[in-house]
Formats: structure tokens, sequence, C-alpha cells
């Protein structure tokens, strides 16, 4: 499966699970390395980075942007194989 085409899948998965979200997609030429998808939901947010694998390779700064924006709220790889616990972790995130 192309990134794309996981990306899209997964914004809708997140949209169902979380229809007040609002999720913006990045642009990758603004800050390289930033994460693909930002969510707000009500006064929280969480930063994700779509790949199309496990095993895929990270860009420069890919990990340095996700390590940062964990410890401010939450973010995360997140890719095929992972992608139930990332949803998971966003309902614990999102949490009242």
């Amino acid at each position: 499966m192309l990134e794309s085409e996981f990306q899209k899948n997964l914004k809708k998965k997140i949209k169902n699970k979380f229809p007040e979200c609002i999720i913006i997609k990045t642009d990758p030429t603004f800050i390289q390395g930033f994460p693909d998808l930002i969510i707000f939901y009500k006064n929280k947010y969480a930063a994700l980075e779509c790949k199309k694998h496990a095993k895929a390779s990270h860009r420069p700064n890919q990990d340095y942007y996700i390590q940062k924006l964990n410890l401010m709220s939450y973010a995360s790889f997140v890719y095929p194989e992972n992608e139930e616990e990332v949803l998971n972790e966003l309902e614990q995130t999102f949490r009242d």
C-alpha cells in the first residue's frame, strides 16, 4: 500500500472515531521533518507521521519532531502494523 493511500484511510478512521476533530495535512516543504498530520480535538491535539510500513526510513528531523511534540501532547509514527495501537493511544490522549 502506498503511504498516501494509508494516510487517506487513516484520516477516515480518525474522523469516524472523533467526528468533531479537525485534521490538518501539513506542508512538507514548510518545516523539514514535521509530522504529516495534526489532529485537533476539543482542547487537545496530536501529531502523526505516516509511514507505509514499520521499516520505512525516517527522513531528517522526523524523530526530533515526534519526540518534541510527544512531550507537549501526543505524537507518533503510524503505519499499518501499529495503526490500532496509535488509534487507542489517541483515544487515551483525547479523553476528557
